[in-house]
């Protein structure tokens, strides 16, 4: 029976469990991607998502409550001054969870953990790549080009 269990253990103890998240947490922020098991994953999305929605407002008490999940200054700074202001119009679900495979060694679900708002080709909405297009000079006008420095050339001469 699952009376009472409401996330996933990962087969740690409670402070490793914590820690473990924080540290991973913090990545996600640094990084703003990275690479963990599915499991890890989905436990990272339970306890990202409530610290990105307290970061939209800037006030000292959020701050203290953030440092106190995250415990890293760097992590905390970043994640008010520039993620929040990214994700300030989105409602929720600032995670995205791509599955990639299984691991070589212990063939264990890997999966990819971003934030939404910073793959800007992977998301619709956001800023679209800008398509460069670059036309070459046809055949004929770069070899009448050649034709004319050449005779310039000789007429100097």
């Amino acid at each position: 029976m699952r009376h009472g269990k409401k996330h996933n253990h990962l087969g740690r103890k409670t402070a490793h469990r914590k820690a473990m998240l924080a540290n991973m947490a913090c990545s996600l922020i640094e990084h703003k991607r990275i690479n963990t098991t599915v499991a890890k994953a989905k436990a990272l999305r339970v306890f990202v998502e409530p610290l990105i929605t307290k970061s939209k407002a800037d006030t000292t008490h959020n701050r203290r409550i953030v440092f106190s999940y995250l415990r890293d200054k760097y992590a905390v700074t970043e994640l008010f001054r520039e993620i929040s202001v990214k994700v300030a119009d989105r409602p929720g679900g600032y995670i995205r969870i791509i599955k990639l495979g299984n691991r070589q060694g212990d063939n264990a679900p890997m999966a990819m953990v971003e934030l939404v708002d910073y793959n800007e080709i992977y998301n619709p909405k956001g800023k679209k790549a800008k398509k460069s297009t670059r036309r070459g000079r046809s055949k004929k006008a770069d070899s009448a080009q050649v034709e004319e420095t050449a005779t310039e050339g000789k007429s100097e001469e």
